[in-house]
């Protein structure tokens, strides 16, 4: 017997909760070591539509170091890193927030030349989400830089702001709004 009808596809399964339990490890938030002269910590939450914290999410970062050099193997400059510097750091928010020890990263060049202001790129992980989502964190007390940023200058005037990381007592905080009126503005990449 011959059917014409086919089966539906299996849906989509969400990431989560099981962030925090896989895929962390001992030097996750470290992208530079403990006692780093220049360090600063970036601290922040991740924020639900209904503005709750959101306490099974994973936030990876990227970055080049001060001199806007990438610890990669295509970064022809990578040979003149000082040890130590990973680039990569990686958090859950299981007590709340997020923590990445690392460092002001220097200024890189887009594809067309133009320097770029210091930022790290972040992806962001949680419960109810099918795909990362990717956002850039760039300093608020840079705003010369800032303004010249051919990526920043492309987001409109009124949600600049949540591409701001600002600073704290020993770093800087910036927390990611998933959803809702305060929502970060995520790249598409």
């Amino acid at each position: 017997m011959t059917t014409s009808s086919t089966l539906p596809s299996t849906p989509s399964q969400t990431v989560g909760p099981y962030l925090h339990i896989g895929l962390t490890w001992q030097d996750g938030p470290f992208v530079v070591p403990e006692g780093t002269p220049s360090a600063v910590w970036i601290r922040g939450r991740v924020i639900d539509g209904a503005g709750e914290p959101i306490t099974d999410a994973l936030v990876e970062t990227w970055q080049c170091d001060e001199h806007g050099r990438f610890a990669h193997p295509e970064d022809p400059r990578s040979a003149e890193i000082g040890s130590g510097f990973r680039g990569f750091g990686r958090s859950d928010t299981r007590s709340g927030d997020y923590g990445i020890l690392t460092v002001i990263p220097g200024r890189v060049p887009d594809r067309s030349g133009v320097l770029q202001a210091p930022h790290v790129d972040l992806s962001v992980f949680a419960r109810g989400m099918l795909h990362r989502v990717v956002t850039r964190a760039y300093f608020a007390d840079r705003p010369e830089a800032n303004a010249a940023d051919p990526v920043l200058s492309t987001v409109p005037d009124d949600r600049r702001q949540t591409l701001l990381a600002r600073p704290s007592t020993d770093g800087y905080t910036f927390d990611v709004h998933v959803q809702g009126e305060r929502e970060t503005v995520f790249f598409d990449v």
